[in-house]
């Protein structure tokens, strides 16, 4: 009796005691009410992003194909999938310790001494044997012990290591949400290239014909070689941009196979259209990001973990509670091994607590309230990171908006100023310096357009990734299953 109202009164305690410790709650990061440089700018048609999958919005099957691959053979993430994996199952034993180790165990043991038969050999579990000479002791049994949550320093614990399994899962998410947004920039920027290269083509053409009208006047004696060298310069510069173009898109091919997880000899990304469209993302309100950015949202799981840790650090002011017993049996001879009046056991709680360690307790606790400190400091300057981010992408698109506007206004200008400019050289009323300055000019223009243009859409897939994509903090409540109640009311 008195053994059941032991183990009854020891299970009340455990579950109704507080964990020592500080509660969690959310460091305030308050955000400003709107986006400085979102204030009068009302994109016309925004591009939803209704999952994860936000590259659709550029509707290119070919990046599309590319995205996906990142998910399944980018290795680096792969990395963090098995770090995030580890965090979990290091949970996963913390959540073990909230209930009794049970064993068994059996064994022989040769034993022997000399002297008086008035001495005394102490065998396994509790046998005794007395007298001189060698003797061989079986033994069975199943033993238990069970470490009582009274002070919640394993629920404090556990509230720890899901946090940081937690956190692990947003690293997840920040990993691909990089690795999908580096390969949709290096996409746009070599479908760029591919467009440049265009350009010089073309250009090539017109400048030999440039070069077949300045030669003609030569030949009819109305002009002198210096035209037909000006214009063989001007094209064999043009022809060697080409080459360094070519080299261009070949670095940005291979480093778009590295990112889906491919050698770049295993990766041919044929030639297509840059596109013209740029989407415009709408960024929502400042608060909603804290909620769409992962890495935001690993660094407030970190803060939680912090937090946690002060709890198990205070619990060392208080002692241990520990239930064990054992039950089995004990004798000489294997073959009468399991019998009634073999038997053994033992039950009884034991405390467990450190009276002086030098200030090492108060030290710890010390230390892990920096440590909180820190990772409060690191969370708030993570979201006032991510906040930049979004102002210095905004403001990109819109001055990038309004330049390339202007650009493709110089490129007509300088197409109109090219064609007249030939036309009088033709008439003999121009000199070939400014047929080169004017197609010069005109190269120039169209370049400038497209970088600009290349630009805006890097800068677009750059606010996707400052936004979050289309990720949201609520996926972390997954990663709870398996979490006593006690403890899921503080992580969510």
């Amino acid at each position: 009796m008195t053994r059941a109202v032991w183990i009854a009164a020891a299970c009340a305690l455990a579950l109704t005691a507080c964990a020592v410790g500080p509660n969690y709650h959310r460091p305030a990061a308050t955000p400003s009410p709107v986006f400085k440089e979102a204030r009068g700018w009302t994109p016309a048609t925004p591009a939803q992003i209704a999952s994860e999958r936000w590259w659709t919005i550029y509707d290119d099957p070919v990046l599309t194909a590319l995205e996906q691959q990142v998910e399944v053979s980018n290795q680096n993430l792969k990395a963090a999938v098995a770090s995030y994996y580890a965090a979990r199952e290091a949970a996963g034993v913390t959540r073990g310790t909230f209930f009794p180790d049970i064993g068994l165990s059996a064994g022989a043991t040769r034993s022997g001494g000399s002297g008086s038969r008035n001495g005394a050999l102490s065998g396994p579990s509790g046998f005794v044997q007395t007298g001189s000479g060698t003797r061989t002791l079986y033994d069975a049994d199943a033993n238990a012990s069970w470490d009582l949550d009274i002070w919640g320093k394993i629920r404090r614990e556990l509230e720890s290591n899901v946090s940081k399994a937690q956190a692990s899962a947003a690293d997840v998410a920040a990993a691909r949400l990089s690795a999908q947004a580096t390969l949709a920039e290096d996409y746009f920027q070599l479908r760029a290239e591919e467009e440049q290269l265009r350009l010089l083509k073309t250009s090539v053409q017109d400048y030999e014909a440039s070069l077949q009208i300045a030669q003609n006047r030569v030949n009819a004696g109305v002009t002198t070689l210096a035209d037909v060298y000006s214009a063989r310069t001007l094209l064999e510069n043009t022809v060697a941009q080409e080459n360094t173009i070519e080299l261009d898109r070949a670095k940005l091919e291979h480093a778009i196979a590295v990112l889906i997880g491919k050698a770049p000899s295993q990766l041919t990304v044929r030639q297509g259209e840059f596109t013209s469209t740029v989407p415009v993302v709408p960024v929502g309100m400042p608060s909603q990001l804290l909620l769409r950015r992962p890495d935001i949202a690993a660094a407030e799981r970190d803060v939680a973990s912090a937090n946690a840790q002060i709890g198990v650090a205070e619990s060392a002011w208080f002692p241990d509670l520990t239930l064990s017993g054992s039950f089995g049996y004990a004798s000489s001879s294997l073959s009468k091994l399991i019998r009634v009046s073999n038997q053994v056991w033992s039950f009884g709680p034991s405390f467990a607590g450190t009276l002086f360690n030098g200030g090492g307790t108060i030290a710890q606790i010390r230390e892990n309230r920096a440590l909180y400190d820190s990772a409060v400091a690191t969370y708030r300057q993570t979201v006032l990171t991510a906040f930049q981010q979004v102002e210095d992408d905004l403001a990109t698109l819109n001055y990038l908006q309004t330049e390339y506007a202007q650009q493709e206004q110089a490129v007509a200008d300088a197409e109109k100023s090219e064609a007249l400019t030939l036309n009088q050289y033709k008439a003999g009323v121009a000199d070939y310096a400014s047929v080169l300055t004017a197609q010069t000019a005109r190269l120039n223009s169209q370049i400038t357009a497209l970088n600009v243009q290349s630009q805006r859409l890097v800068a677009s897939a750059d606010l996707v990734d400052a936004l979050g994509g289309g990720w949201d903090s609520a996926q972390l409540r997954a990663h709870n299953a398996g979490i006593p109640e006690t403890v899921k009311s503080t992580v969510q």
